[in-house]
């Protein structure tokens, strides 16, 4: 059988992109690599317990916001979304002193403002900053908008700078980009579009999802096999053949041949070019390019089960620093201690009290662990296990000062590095948000979905934005190649006021 579309890679980017193309009638096929579907997705079980890999939280989910709307359109609302709690969705701790950020702009405004009373009006003027860019987002699929859009300080002005230009507190600046292990944070990089737009979203609303992440990924599985479309696992992909131009097949590392008219990858741009061996349209300067962008760093991860019953569940997120630089860590510093970590508590069933696992995050740089990058999973070595082991009692230490019950609870500690990330979901290099967007080369860092060769396109964290409300905007970006942007602006109409 020849599809209409085959996909490579059913994280989210790739199984959106299949649920819109099947729901416009197309016949799809998505071939995924490993046992389960989801990439950072994925959750797994250990003795009962369920934990997260990459998802923890999302923000925009309630009535009348972007991330609604879109969700609405993927039929994902009826999942087991839980609201973190709307005085306090996340507490910035820097040096054991607390701050809390509140669901809603005046409410944000007003708690922060108990702390930085003489920083009111920055406040203010912050939030009207981020406000406008975030209603401003769906402005990128109007054609004689969007050139305006892409033009706008949003694109053109850096995070760092406008932190500094719009709040004159120090440590003002150093809270309002304390949340932000959810992204890269690089003081010559980082673009005001994307802090922007994510603080934006979380501000609105932020949610956490009983059972974990892995239940949008089987929804939207569920959704594309009931519109005729095909979602295989154990599915990977060696090469893309290329002839006369166009890719015409993807040899599978069976040998199986899938035929397809027009093929969209969701994995790192330099995985998709590796898979097409053999090429007359791909140039080397494209090929330079593509391979010489850098990537954000990874994170490292301690999933940690706890006694049933013990460690009281809290409905927000805390991220923990023990010192005030915190737009430093895209930067490998060998002799640097884990010094920050983000809790996030496993969502319980609604009448329990307490969490059974608790999950630590920490920025992990590709070169802390580049000395096991020729080495397969469960076969690193002592060396490896060691590493992890003191990195996973450096986060516990930094949470147990929060979290006075954790230490003597503990049942089982599991850990990840971007190696573990690179082997489960193919991830590049292990990265957490993919390529690193430089807003001073906008052009060269932020991807759009077509490649040199027609029918090969692009989708996933790569190309515009990270995260699920990213994810989720770039695969419409992906799918009007095929289908058309009136088409999509046309669908997403419907949902609006859902």
């Amino acid at each position: 059988m020849k599809y209409d579309v085959v996909i490579i890679g059913a994280g989210l980017g790739g199984l959106e992109c299949g649920y819109t193309l099947a729901k416009n009638g197309l016949s799809v096929c998505v071939l995924e690599q490993c046992p389960v579907l989801g990439g950072c997705l994925q959750t797994f079980k250990r003795k009962g317990t369920t934990f997260d890999t990459g998802f923890h939280y999302i923000g925009g989910l309630g009535e009348g916001q972007h991330l609604n709307r879109l969700f609405n359109y993927f039929n994902l609302m009826d999942l087991p979304w839980k609201k973190l709690d709307e005085d306090c969705f996340d507490e910035v701790i820097i040096k054991g002193k607390s701050y809390a950020f509140a669901n809603g702009y005046d409410r944000f405004i007003e708690t922060l403002s108990k702390d930085f009373p003489h920083q009111k009006e920055n406040l203010k003027n912050y939030v009207a900053t981020i406000k406008e860019i975030g209603q401003n987002i769906f402005k990128s699929f109007e054609p004689r908008s969007a050139e305006e859009f892409y033009q706008s300080k949003a694109f053109t002005q850096s995070a760092y700078d406008f932190l500094n230009e719009t709040i004159s507190d120090p440590m003002l600046r150093n809270v309002l980009a304390g949340t932000s292990l959810k992204m890269e944070l690089h003081p010559e990089k980082l673009p005001l579009y994307i802090f922007a737009q994510i603080n934006d979203s979380f501000i609105q609303s932020a949610w956490r999802i009983e059972g974990g992440g892995m239940q949008i990924a089987q929804k939207l599985a569920q959704n594309i096999t009931s519109l005729g479309g095909t979602v295989r696992t154990k599915a990977k992909v060696n090469e893309l053949i290329e002839e006369n131009g166009i890719i015409t097949k993807a040899i599978l590392t069976n040998g199986e041949e899938i035929e397809g008219t027009t093929f969209i990858s969701n994995i790192h741009p330099v995985s998709t070019l590796e898979l097409v061996k053999e090429s007359k349209i791909i140039r080397n300067i494209y090929k330079r390019r593509i391979n010489n962008i850098p990537n954000t760093y990874g994170m490292f991860t301690a999933n940690i089960q706890v006694k049933e019953g013990t460690v009281p569940y809290l409905n927000r997120n805390q991220y923990i620093y023990e010192t005030e630089d915190i737009w430093s860590y895209y930067q490998y510093n060998a002799a640097r201690k884990t010094d920050c970590v983000l809790v996030s508590y496993q969502a319980p069933k609604s009448e329990e009290k307490t969490t059974c696992n608790i999950d630590l995050l920490t920025p992990m740089n590709w070169q802390e662990v580049i000395q096991w990058e020729n080495t397969t999973l469960m076969k690193r070595g002592s060396e490896y296990e060691q590493m992890k082991e003191e990195k996973a009692m450096e986060c516990i230490d930094i949470a147990a000062k929060r979290i006075p019950s954790l230490k003597a609870n503990i049942e089982k500690i599991y850990t990840s590095t971007p190696l573990t990330y690179r082997d489960y979901t193919g991830t590049f290099q292990g990265s957490a948000y993919g390529i690193q967007k430089d807003y001073t080369k906008l052009a060269y860092t932020m991807l759009t979905p077509k490649t040199p060769i027609a029918n090969l396109l692009l989708t996933g964290q790569n190309l515009n934005l990270h995260g699920i409300l990213g994810v989720s905007m770039t695969s419409f970006f992906t799918c009007a190649e095929i289908i058309g942007m009136d088409k999509i602006t046309e669908e997403l109409k419907i949902h609006e006021n859902n």
